[in-house]
C-alpha cells in the first residue's frame, strides 16, 4: 500500500513535513511516515514503495537498540494500543508509525561524521578543515576520519540548516546542555557504527534531534535512517569515490545529470529509478534487522 498523504485520517494535523505527518493526540504525538521523498529540498509527485514503512521501522529498531545509552521518546508502534480513533486505520498505519512522548525540542541538530563525505568533504577541500577541527592533509573522499567528529548545525524553519562550531552550539543552548548533546551524539554513533560492521555496513555519518522530558534529556524524531545517515556498503569500500551507499543518494546522482535547477517542480522519476531507490531503501532494512519489509 503506497501512503502519499494521511488526509484519510479524520483529524487534524499539528505537523506537516516533507515526508511525514503529526497529529497531537492529547498527551502524545502520533507520528507516520508517507512514501513521499524529496532530494535537494523538492518532494517529488511520484511515491517510493515501502519507504514510509522502512523508515519508522528502522528507525524503532534502533530507538530500542540504544536504550542503554539514553532514553527515547517512543510510547509504542502497536496501532492497537494507539489513542481512540486511530485504530480504526490499522491497515495504512501498520509499520509506518509511532506513537511518542512530547518533547521539549533542542535548536539544534546534532550531526556525527566519521568520514569524510557531503558537506564534510567541501569544506575540508576548502579550508582543511572538518566542523572547524583541523585535518590530516591528504584525505581522500571517504576516508575515515582520525575519531568521529560531532558537527552541530542550526535547525532552520525553512530553506538549509547552517553548519555552526560547538562553541557556537554551547552560546546557542548554553555549556551543560550542548556537552550532553555532544555525548550522546558520539556514543550513539559509536555503538551503531560497530553494529553495522558486523552487518557488512559502514555509517558514514548521522544525524540525530534531541529534546527533553521531564528534564531528562531524550533522543527524538528519527534515529539511523537512510535519510538522515549514510550507510556504505563495507565491501564495495573505497576511499578516493563515491561509495554505493544504501539511502537517496542513488536518486540525487541520477538528478545531478539533468538540466534541472533544483528548484520545484521536480523532474518526473522514471519507473527505473523508482524501483531502484525503493531497492536501496528494502536493503538496507534487511540488512540492519535481518528481516523482511
Amino acid at each position: 500500500m503506497l501512503i502519499k498523504d494521511t488526509s484519510f485520517i479524520d483529524k487534524p494535523v499539528l505537523a506537516q513535513g516533507k515526508v511525514r505527518s503529526i497529529y497531537d493526540t492529547g498527551d502524545s504525538l502520533l507520528m507516520i511516515v508517507t512514501d513521499r521523498i524529496s532530494a535537494f529540498d523538492v518532494i517529488f509527485d511520484e511515491l517510493i514503495p515501502d519507504k514510509g514503512r522502512v523508515l519508522s521501522s528502522i528507525s524503532a529498531f534502533w530507538f530500542d537498540f540504544t536504550k542503554d545509552i539514553i532514553p527515547n521518546h517512543v510510547i509504542t508502534t502497536d496501532v492497537s494500543k494507539y489513542p481512540a480513533g486511530f485504530d480504526q486505520y490499522k491497515e495504512e498505519l501498520e509499520g509506518r508509525s509511532m506513537l511518542v512522548k512530547k518533547a521539549q525540542m533542542l535548536p539544534a541538530e546534532c550531526i556525527v561524521r566519521g568520514y569524510l563525505e557531503g558537506s564534510a568533504l567541501k569544506e575540508y577541500k576548502k579550508s582543511g578543515t572538518v566542523g572547524g577541527v583541523k585535518m590530516p592533509e591528504g584525505l581522500l573522499q571517504g576516508d575515515k576520519l582520525p575519531e568521529p567528529l560531532f558537527t552541530p548545525s542550526t535547525k532552520e524553519e525553512s530553506g538549509h540548516d547552517i553548519n555552526i562550531t560547538y562553541e557556537q552550539l554551547v552560546d546557542l543552548i548554553g555549556e551543560e546542555d550542548a556537552k550532553a548533546l555532544r555525548d550522546a551524539s558520539l556514543a550513539l554513533y559509536t555503538k551503531v557504527s560497530e553494529f553495522a560492521l558486523t552487518k557488512g555496513l559502514i555509517l558514514a555519518d548521522t544525524k540525530f534531534e534531541f529534546g527533553k522530558i521531564d528534564g531528562q534529556l531524550t533522543v527524538c524524531d528519527e534515529m539511523f535512517t537512510p535519510d538522515s545517515s549514510r550507510f556504505w556498503d563495507l565491501n564495495d569500500y573505497q576511499p578516493g569515490r563515491a561509495q554505493k551507499s544504501f539511502d537517496k543518494q542513488f536518486l540525487r546522482e541520477w538528478l545531478e545529470t539533468l538540466d534541472w535547477d533544483k528548484t520545484y517542480p521536480a523532474p518526473t522519476l522514471p519507473q527505473e529509478i523508482i524501483d531502484k531507490t525503493a531497492e536501496k531503501y528494502r536493503e538496507c532494512y534487511t540488512r540492519i534487522t535481518g528481516k523482511e519489509i
